[in-house]
């Protein structure tokens, strides 16, 4: 797998959020991968649907959670989808939140641990990325994967994350758009999802590093953090926000669409994003 497989543009969605039908019109109207949120199961059942209902696009799990899936089931899911579909799968993994996890303890010595096992069985670097958001685990994603992928995060601190990952490392950023041009009301929604990030640490000390105050972080969140993490407005305004990761050095970005209908949204955003440039 390069990363010219993924394209410029992916969509996130919860794992059981996709249908084969979804996956083949998200492939047909020119976006390079489908990530699959909320910590799917060590088993990556949903995986393999989505691929025998296309052709060419790559599907990636982001994140596949180090406590609650055990490394030796996900590496044998990895090379049974492997042998399947060889170069369309992307094993991402991540430390989640300590907020959702009893067993937690220091994610970086945890994550050194699962890529440890991974090597052991034999997952190619190459083929497996690490959710990051802070510079020490950004370096480790970059020295023992493809590459990070930071989620809840504005452009700012994309280009901040390529200086620390380098310039060979993927990149691939997530990014929540609500296509209203109605501030009011794209705010509106958008606080409704924000509010649960905003709700753990990892992502608001993230926030906090990049120059948001803690009145500003506090809930119901402030109309600049709302704009920074969610992109709204015109369809061409959504996609100038989410075009501003590549600008930054971002290789790819994986949409998030929070709108009722999410394939409406992506098919209005699709000629507007240059997929297949």
């Amino acid at each position: 797998m390069t990363f010219d497989a993924l394209g410029r543009f992916g969509v996130w969605r919860e794992y059981f959020g996709f249908s084969p039908q979804d996956a083949r019109e998200l492939e047909e109207l020119g976006y390079g991968a489908l990530w699959l949120g909320a910590s799917p199961p060590a088993d990556l059942s949903t995986v393999e649907p989505l691929l025998e209902a296309t052709e060419s696009i790559t599907v990636a799990t982001s994140i596949v959670n180090i406590w609650a899936a055990p490394v030796k089931e996900v590496a044998e899911s990895f090379h049974r989808i492997e042998a399947r579909f060889p170069g369309r799968f992307l094993l991402g993994i991540g430390a989640g939140h300590p907020e959702h996890t009893g067993a937690y303890r220091k994610p970086y010595d945890a994550l050194v641990e699962y890529l440890d096992e991974l090597d052991a069985a034999q997952v190619p670097v190459a083929r497996r990325a690490v959710a990051a958001l802070g510079p020490r685990v950004l370096e480790l994603a970059a020295a023992r994967s493809a590459g990070a992928l930071p989620y809840f995060v504005p452009a700012t601190h994309t280009a901040q994350a390529r200086a620390t990952v380098g310039p060979d490392a993927l990149l691939a950023t997530e990014h929540k758009v609500v296509l209203n041009d109605d501030a009011r009301q794209a705010r509106s929604v958008a606080a409704d999802k924000a509010g649960f990030y905003l709700g753990l640490t990892n992502y608001v000390s993230n926030l906090r590093r990049l120059g948001f105050t803690d009145d500003e972080l506090a809930l119901p969140a402030s109309d600049r953090v709302l704009d920074a993490v969610v992109a709204h407005g015109t369809p061409e305004q959504v996609a100038a926000q989410l075009t501003a990761h590549l600008d930054a050095g971002g290789n790819h970005v994986a949409v998030q669409a929070l709108g009722d209908d999410y394939l409406a949204d992506l098919r209005i955003l699709a000629p507007l994003l240059n997929l297949r440039g």
